[in-house]
């Protein structure tokens, strides 16, 4: 499938590829941050999902800055539609992950790195909380002892208490409007005290129980640091990996309320699966231990999902690539993410689903079938779907 079509004319229709378009390329920019005490493996694990052979045979990995990694999203559907387009090049989707910098007690008043720390936290769209969740006497814990709960409340601790100064300020401001009769101030000054309470008691954000109106109403302009989707990392050893252990335990005790995912990571593996050179080898070495996929290319899925991320498939001989977009977009959005102009002059999208594309193997088998649907500005584009545009220039 063609990937767009530009049309200057009502009457004349001519086939042409983003690549020959001046750039004015859109990207989605998102990023997952991760955190994490020193010695929990939060470095090994950014180096091994800094390297391309812990994610797929052939995808590239590139660095922008020394901190921050573009990491390729592994998709067996890529695959399956190389099998039938037979294109020239295959181009994966991507998703940013930063290193986030360290974090003591204190950050919240800004000691260590804790103005920089938090900052870096405040830019970020998700959170990758690595907990250390194995014994080993060769490698120190800055507590002294293995404790992944009170390391996960080190941390959020700090983020609380940079949260509770952003409610109280805006609290303080609302209540000076309190002698007006107006319900949604307040509704919002109540929406405030008790998220104010719920920090006060120790808990996230994320945990607060709201709607989702009233979050967009009285809570997101704060732009809250625990209200961040999250997942938390337990980085295990070998034996661990599949099942977990006592310490991933009493992880799973502790976010119960947080709607929050948890993976069990060994940091150790993947770091060796990183520097195998086979990619044979690598699925052999999995094997062996009885896995299926190694744990980043599971943590980069998890983070993709984190970020509220889809795919949708340009696919055409000349290539066939994978573009992100937001779960919700609409068509002339996920057009612009292509190219600017794709949005601007967005007249409808053809589309087809994936599974229809798969089971009868072309573009004119789906046409013939009726499986191609012509959809217009309102369509809310689903992952998987494989997309073919037409706009004025």
């Amino acid at each position: 499938m063609i990937a767009l079509n530009v049309i200057p004319t009502k009457d004349a229709l001519i086939t042409s590829f983003a690549l020959s378009l001046p750039r004015k390329i859109n990207t989605m920019a998102l990023q997952a941050g991760i955190v994490g005490l020193p010695n929990v493996g939060k470095s090994t694990l950014f180096n091994a999902l800094s390297s391309a052979k812990a994610q797929a045979a052939n995808f590239p990995f590139c660095t922008i800055e020394p901190n921050i990694g573009v990491i390729t999203v592994p998709d067996d559907r890529l695959i399956e539609l190389e099998k039938i387009v037979k294109p020239q090049k295959v181009v994966p989707t991507n998703v940013e992950i930063v290193d986030i910098a360290g974090l003591v007690k204190g950050a919240s008043k800004g000691e260590g790195l804790g103005n920089q720390f938090l900052g870096n936290i405040r830019a970020t769209d998700a959170i990758i909380h690595v907990l250390r969740c194995f014994e080993d006497d060769n490698v120190i814990h800055v507590d002294g002892n293995v404790n992944p709960v009170r390391d996960k409340e080190v941390i959020d601790t700090e983020l609380q208490l940079k949260d509770l100064e952003s409610v109280e300020k805006k609290l303080s401001k609302s209540e000076k409007l309190s002698k007006s009769s107006d319900r949604e101030i307040l509704r919002g000054i109540e929406v405030l005290r008790a998220l104010k309470d719920h920090l006060d008691q120790g808990k996230n954000a994320r945990a607060f129980e709201i709607s989702e109106d009233e979050k967009e109403k009285y809570i997101n302009d704060m732009f809250l640091l625990t209200i961040k989707p999250v997942v938390y990392v337990c980085n295990v050893d070998e034996k661990s990996v599949v099942s977990g252990n006592m310490y991933t335990e009493q992880v799973k005790e502790a976010i119960k309320l947080e709607h929050a995912e948890i993976l069990f990571v060994s940091a150790a593996i993947e770091s060796e699966i990183a520097v195998m050179e086979s990619y044979d080898d690598r699925l052999m070495f999995l094997t062996d231990l009885g896995l299926s996929e190694s744990g980043v290319v599971r943590l980069i899925r998890s983070t993709y999902t984190l970020l509220n991320l889809a795919t949708y498939f340009t696919a055409g001989v000349q290539e066939v690539r994978a573009w992100t977009i937001t779960k919700g977009m609409l068509a002339p959005q996920a057009a612009g993410v292509i190219h600017t102009d794709f949005e601007k002059g967005f007249i409808r999208a053809e589309v087809i689903g994936y599974s229809d594309f798969t089971t009868l193997g072309s573009e004119a088998a789906c046409k013939e079938a009726g499986k191609m649907a012509v959809q217009g500005k309102d369509y809310i584009v689903q992952d998987g779907d494989i997309m073919h545009f037409r706009f004025n220039v």
